[in-house]
């Protein structure tokens, strides 16, 4: 049990309607956990006003009310806290319930449109070799040091990133590393957690269907860095037009990296192959097995932070040429027919382009590029005519498929998304909705050396259909195909 008046310590409060010395059990703001003695915060949401369960709450045994506008109606002996944004209020009342446990180690965030996943997991890699103890929260899982938890979000609502981040302070973890969303972001749930720096990745086409604008989605990224305070430090991609942006307000030290210009942390690409990358980092070169220039950004922001966070450029380069790709990005296997297979997340026009320029640059050119590729359902719409437009000019065949279409018709999905192919490239392209189907005719079309690409979903083990999952693993079946057809 902890105290309401300790919870609500710099939370910004602007009415106290009754007693704040009192027990509280939890903090909720879904009105069906609610248990005696909770505190329950009524946000306001996309699809339910959180306003409308205080009764239900009350009745379930809440004893404070967080709310933005108070009810008509007050019932004796309950707390009532207005406030001007519950959902702000919340991420601060859970930061002080679980006693601010982000000042007990040094939380990175990373945010970017693409890279945050696979700069935040090699950088828990890389400190876990390095012998601490670390956490990690991503897309992909949650790690508690070496325990892991199934993650649902980007970014997990304050409640439960303080909830992790307190389990990581009775482990002793003294690093984490954390994806932060432009949806985490903009809904608070990274307010109240102290951090010891950022990076920035890039920023390109996404999430259009949450933000109004561009504009609006680089300000809220933008007002990540506002916000780190002067002991932290700041890194960003000096090759993005936006990383400089991001720096403008922010009281953080301020580094960057970067492949095409001028940066504290500079990398030149001195070979790239599909089993690695040379890189020069500064002055010194290292060998990964990652590939590609995108992988070279990540490398570096990789390298980058780990110096800041004061560990030797030896150990760092030497741990480096160590890490392994991360689950589902560019994730490869060759078959008994040497057909390259290569399974990537890509699900915006920015990543699919760097994952396709990436294999033309690599490859000889004699073999035939067929790209397996859909867009998701209920997410940003403009992207599907350009992601067409970019498979099917950097590809020599394509194949349309459903990615996860969750409510949406997976038939009209696709036909937006033929719209982008231009007429001279038409004949390279078929559409095939079922995308266990499209991944064997992928797997049948392709010759011996020949590659296939399967993007979109990556590391998602499952695909979603009118709001049901079923069981789908885009690297098994493709694996499984290719060992069917003897290829």
């Amino acid at each position: 049990m902890k105290n309401l008046k300790n919870i609500i310590q710099t939370t910004p409060v602007e009415t106290i309607i009754g007693s704040i010395d009192r027990s509280i059990s939890s903090i909720q703001y879904d009105s069906r956990n609610v248990e005696q003695n909770s505190i329950f915060v009524a946000i306001n949401g996309g699809v339910f006003d959180g306003h409308s369960f205080i009764s239900k709450a009350i009745d379930q045994g809440a004893v404070a009310i967080v709310c933005e506008n108070l009810p008509e109606q007050l019932v004796a002996k309950i707390t009532y806290i207005k406030v001007k944004s519950a959902a702000r209020a919340l991420a601060f009342m859970a930061a002080n319930y679980y006693e601010n446990p982000s000042k007990n180690l040094k939380l990175i965030g990373i945010t970017g449109t693409n890279g945050k996943t696979t700069v935040a997991t090699l950088l828990y890699e890389l400190f876990k070799l390095a012998g601490y103890k670390v956490g990690l929260i991503s897309t992909v899982k949650i790690m508690v040091d070496c325990e892991t938890f199934s993650a649902t979000h980007t970014t997990p609502d304050p409640i439960v990133i303080n909830s992790y981040l307190s389990q990581m302070n009775s482990q002793g973890v003294e690093f984490c590393f954390m994806e932060v969303s432009s949806h985490g972001i903009h809904q608070y749930r990274t307010e109240g957690l102290h951090f010891e720096g950022g990076v920035f990745t890039n920023l390109s086409h996404d999430h259009l269907d949450y933000h109004a604008s561009f504009s609006e989605y680089r300000d809220v990224k933008k007002s990540f860095f506002d916000q780190l305070p002067a002991t932290a430090f700041a890194l960003v991609n000096a090759d993005d037009k936006n990383g400089l942006v991001m720096l403008q307000n922010t009281k953080a030290k301020q580094f960057t990296y970067a492949l095409k210009s001028y940066a504290d942390y500079r990398v030149q690409i001195l070979e790239n192959q599909f089993s690695g990358l040379l890189l020069k980092i500064n002055d010194s070169e290292v060998w990964v097995k990652l590939i590609g220039d995108f992988n070279a950004y990540n490398l570096t922001a990789i390298y980058g932070t780990a110096e800041l966070l004061g560990l030797k450029l030896d150990e760092i380069l030497r741990i480096m040429s160590a890490l392994d790709n991360v689950n589902g990005r560019f994730e490869y296997f060759k078959s008994d027919a040497n057909i390259t297979a290569i399974i990537d997340y890509a699900h915006t026009p920015d990543a699919l382009k760097n994952v396709l320029e990436t294999i033309n640059t690599i490859r000889s050119k004699n073999e035939t590029l067929i790209t397996v590729v859909g867009c998701g359902g209920d997410r940003d719409r403009s992207k599907r005519q350009m992601m067409a437009h970019i498979a099917s000019v950097l590809s020599t065949k394509v194949i349309f498929t459903s990615d996860n279409p969750r409510s949406e018709d997976p038939d009209k999905i696709i036909s937006e998304m033929e719209v982008g192919v231009e007429a001279q490239h038409s004949n390279k392209t078929m559409s095939i909705t079922n995308r266990k189907q499209a991944i064997k005719t992928a797997c049948q079309l392709a010759q011996p050396n020949d590659i296939i690409l399967v993007a979109g979903k990556g590391h998602e083990t499952y695909q979603e259909i009118n709001g049901v999952r079923s069981d789908f693993n885009d690297y098994k079946i493709t694996k499984e195909f290719l060992i069917q057809l003897n290829k």
